[in-house]
């Protein structure tokens, strides 16, 4: 822990090491009336009057660690040489400007303000002092307002700076959080494509190879079929994983580039019902209303939630007898799966998860709960298809 003196404040190693380049450049400066030859009507060039200009610059070494207390110091060595040493004047007070800039930059507002009417104040009696000419108490006047100036400049400068920097640092923050939440929304949707997907096939097969052993020895000919269906599924959803596969495959040898086929839609649910169908369980299907051409991403959403029913019909309902209904609208389309099965077994899987968080990233809703007449299971979703001036023509 770094520890400062009262009024005092930590200076970074950097900014030490500019002050000691700055307190070199003044020391350099007014050393050059001691060594620029002189005439002989002039104060004479001694040790003790450059010794003593020394001294008014060594306290600048610390001006950023104590502004005013350098300032008093330095304004008090200045008088002490103007009133015990006749040596060599200087062109300008360049430890008084140094000093007093260093006020203006980083000294609180009050503070710095008391300390710059002192100053304007001590110009006078100085200028009296030298040869009370209007012309250098208007120069002396000017300079040191010009400091001030310049330190206030430096200081609203480095707060501009800080502002800029904290904002892109804002910036590059949100930006980072709004990757992590578009990789996280990206993952879940990942997590409900391999669910709906792996868990519709898994659940067709089984039901397939579980009747697999008791067609054969009752009816071989419906064991085939049940084979086939089984394979059929496997295969589709092999050509389903492959495509999700592709699309996040980021890069890979060019002779092997990445599957893009389409999305699965709408036109697909014929043959995702008849793979349900061969499994024992009579299907209908029924479209009401207008049937227009959805977006690719509102039909494949209405193909998952169709799939996410149906998988959950084979796999708990022990139903016989399952509906599917899409009812087409002007301003949406309602997704209705129906079975006559066991019924709600009070429990919420992923799947159905999965659903209402489809028809929600549509702008839709989705329920799940006991068919008419409380007899077996329903799911009822609706998605609109009007959300915006140009989508009504299309």
């Amino acid at each position: 822990m770094r520890r400062s003196w009262p009024g005092t404040r930590w200076v970074p190693r950097t900014d030490r090491a500019t002050d000691i380049g700055v307190a070199l450049l003044v020391q350099a400066a007014v050393t050059m009336p001691f060594v620029v030859p002189r005439s002989a009507g002039l104060p004479p060039a001694t040790w003790a009057a450059y010794g003593l200009t020394t001294l008014t610059v060594l306290p600048l070494v610390a001006r950023r660690r104590a502004p005013v207390a350098v300032l008093l110091v330095v304004l008090a060595t200045g008088a002490l040489y103007r009133f015990t040493v006749d040596g060599p004047g200087q062109p300008l007070p360049y430890t008084g400007l140094v000093a007093f800039y260093t006020v203006a930059e980083l000294s609180p507002p009050r503070r710095r303000l008391v300390i710059a009417v002192l100053v304007a104040a001590a110009v006078f009696p100085s200028v009296a002092w030298n040869t009370g000419e209007a012309r250098e108490l208007l120069f002396s006047l000017f300079v040191f307002a010009a400091a001030y100036a310049f330190g206030r400049f430096t200081d609203t400068r480095k707060a501009y700076v800080r502002a800029v920097e904290d904002r892109a640092r804002q910036l590059e923050l949100t930006r980072r959080i709004e990757a992590e939440r578009a990789a996280a929304r990206e993952r879940a949707r990942i997590a409900r494509e391999m669910h709906d997907i792996l868990s519709h096939a898994v659940s067709l097969m089984v039901v397939q190879a579980e009747a697999g052993p008791v067609a054969v020895r009752t009816a071989p000919e419906r064991a085939e079929a049940a084979f086939d269906a089984i394979s059929e599924t496997g295969r589709d959803a092999m050509v389903q994983l492959r495509r999700m596969l592709g699309v996040l495959r980021e890069d890979g040898p060019q002779d092997m580039p990445s599957p893009r086929a389409p999305q699965p839609s709408v036109a697909e649910l014929p043959a995702l019902l008849e793979r349900v169908r061969s499994g024992g369980i009579e299907v209908s299907y029924v479209a009401t209303g207008d049937p227009r051409t959805l977006p690719a991403d509102t039909g494949a959403t209405v193909y998952r939630i169709v799939q996410e029913a149906l998988t959950n019909v084979v796999r708990h309902a022990r139903a016989s007898r399952v509906t599917v209904e899409l009812t087409h609208t002007p301003a949406e389309l309602t997704v209705t799966v129906t079975d006559d099965g066991q019924g709600p077994d009070g429990t919420t899987g992923l799947g159905l998860v999965g659903i209402r968080e489809r028809a929600a990233a549509h702008g839709g809703r989705a329920t799940a709960g006991a068919g008419p007449g409380g007899r077996g299971f329903q799911v009822l979703a609706t998605l609109p298809l009007v959300t915006s001036p140009e989508g009504v023509g299309s």
